[in-house]
């Protein structure tokens, strides 16, 4: 996977942004895996894609990188699938771009 120098498909949201992730479940460890040439992010985690357990990690793993409350953070689409839109508050784009390029 090539990592590619762009702004990330970010949108201003109500109060907050808005983000496309694509999750791999199972994985050795939980690591913000890059960017795919559409902006999404690749998010691998440890956790099963079982009893809602990848969703949960998935919001704590995004909490720990973006600095935000849990609770700021919610899973609006694709609770089922790999890939999620997800929607932070009290956050803009710009420093959500900024916190996510720092990680990587």
């Amino acid at each position: 996977m090539v990592l590619k120098k762009r702004r990330f498909e970010f949108h201003n949201g109500r109060g907050g942004t808005a983000l496309t992730v694509r999750v791999i479940p199972r994985a050795a460890r939980d690591e913000l895996a890059g960017v795919l040439d559409d902006g999404t992010l690749r998010i691998r985690l440890t956790a099963p894609p079982v009893d809602n357990k990848a969703n949960e990690a998935l919001i704590r793993f995004l909490a720990r990188l973006l600095r935000v409350p849990k609770g700021n953070i919610e899973i609006v689409a694709g609770h089922t699938g790999r890939n999620k839109l997800v929607s932070i508050l009290d956050l803009d784009p710009e420093e959500a771009e900024r916190r996510i390029m720092a990680a990587l």
